[in-house]
């Protein structure tokens, strides 16, 4: 007998839970696309969309996903020929990079596995050997949705620096964008990608790109750049349909409006933050003594290098499709699948990922972990006892009220 007859759960690292308001805001008629309300609200959005990512540069909408931002990004920086280096946590970088070379520019990889960050004193002395300057940019994961890894971006801009290299900073802060720190002024950030559906809680459809001066003076010379994904008419648009290349993706923006509401003016970026990394404290309180049991454990041991936005789990006895399906089918609970960190491997009977990112709290949060927690005993899968006794201590904790 199934109990997933009720309300279901999305506990996936993107597309997050969003707020009712934003399903709201999209279910409408479609306006006008040239004149009127929508032309005079793309102004304040623009504006709006700069504050979650701390620029003051320019930005850049695309109807895409996050590989489409990838490829906006890479054609906008760069020329046939042109070199990079690639930053390698996960997954996701590797896949930046294979796009990169596809489009004819050569990429060196900086491998740095699946189970940690990047070392930023590695990523300085090879561009250190850099004497000529080939290296037209550096290329990293802010955090790896795939490891659940979490890159000091900050630490590598100083090592960048130190290393006396004008290479350019482009960094895909998919997953964690609105979920955790990123200052890309302060930081020193030249590109920064993200998409609509997860820290920014619009359904996906939409890719974000924004960009330094720096990063504007390397577009001039880029000669990758096509009509569609060309950021100088969508950030500088001297009539209304030239932002997207056409027709708007008006409900979409109707979305993302109500959503950069809500972030911004409602909760407030910096309290959005601290509540993501607090929640995340709460998954990793369950994870932490999930693992005392030996068969299940984070993909990331170290706490200061888990991102704030989703946690991977490895299943040592490969049980991690089997702990998937039960939440799914009997409880109604959907988790992530675990994507495969070997090469040529996608999905992983041996992984899997809990979101916690977006339109989330601590009633929907400690409903997932007792779900979860409910598999591995309905499975006989071996785990610590205690887990949701302290992740609702944690919770506790978190609200001052403890004895």
């Amino acid at each position: 007998m199934s109990l997933a007859f009720g309300h279901t759960f999305l506990a996936i690292p993107g597309p997050s839970a969003m707020p009712d308001r934003v399903l709201q805001a999209m279910h409408r008629p479609s306006p006008n696309i040239y004149e009127g309300e929508l032309v005079e609200m793309m102004p304040g959005l623009m504006r709006d969309l700069k504050r979650v990512a701390r620029t003051e540069g320019d930005a850049a909408i695309y109807i895409a996903n996050g590989h489409g931002a990838w490829e906006a990004a890479l054609s906008n920086c760069f020329s046939r020929g042109d070199k990079v280096l690639l930053v390698a946590t996960g997954r996701f970088g590797p896949g930046w990079g294979a796009m990169a070379a596809q489009m004819g520019i050569e990429v060196e990889t900086l491998d740095f596995g699946v189970r940690g960050p990047a070392d930023p004193a590695a990523i300085g002395a090879r561009l250190e050997q850099d004497t000529a300057h080939e290296f037209k940019a550096v290329l990293i994961v802010h955090t790896d949705t795939a490891s659940s890894v979490r890159n000091d971006i900050a630490a590598v801009r100083a090592a960048i620096t130190d290393a006396k290299h004008p290479a350019l900073l482009l960094v895909d802060c998919i997953a964690n964008l609105g979920c955790e720190r990123m200052e890309m002024d302060a930081w020193g950030v030249d590109v920064v990608v993200t998409g609509s559906q997860k820290g920014l809680m619009t359904p996906a459809g939409l890719a974000f790109v924004f960009f330094s001066g720096k990063a504007k003076a390397a577009s001039d010379r880029a000669d990758l750049k096509t009509s569609y994904w060309d950021w100088g008419p969508r950030s500088n648009a001297q009539i209304f349909y030239q932002r997207f290349c056409g027709t708007a993706p008006t409900h979409h923006l109707y979305g993302l409006r109500e959503a950069l509401t809500i972030l911004l003016e409602e909760e407030g970026l910096e309290h959005a933050w601290a509540r993501h990394e607090t929640l995340a404290q709460v998954v990793w309180a369950a994870v932490d003594e999930w693992s005392s049991g030996g068969a299940i454990e984070p993909n990331i041991a170290d706490h200061a290098h888990r991102s704030n936005a989703v946690t991977t789990l490895r299943a040592v006895d490969g049980r991690g499709t089997e702990l998937r399906r039960w939440c799914q089918d009997f409880a109604g609970l959907t988790l992530g699948i675990g994507l495969g960190l070997d090469p040529g491997e996608t999905h992983a009977d041996g992984l899997f990922r809990i979101g916690h990112m977006g339109h989330l709290n601590p009633h929907a949060l400690m409903g997932t972990l007792g779900v979860v927690d409910a598999g591995l005993k309905a499975l006989d899968i071996p785990h610590g006892q205690n887990a949701l006794s302290k992740a609702s201590q944690r919770v506790a904790e978190a609200s001052g009220q403890t004895a």
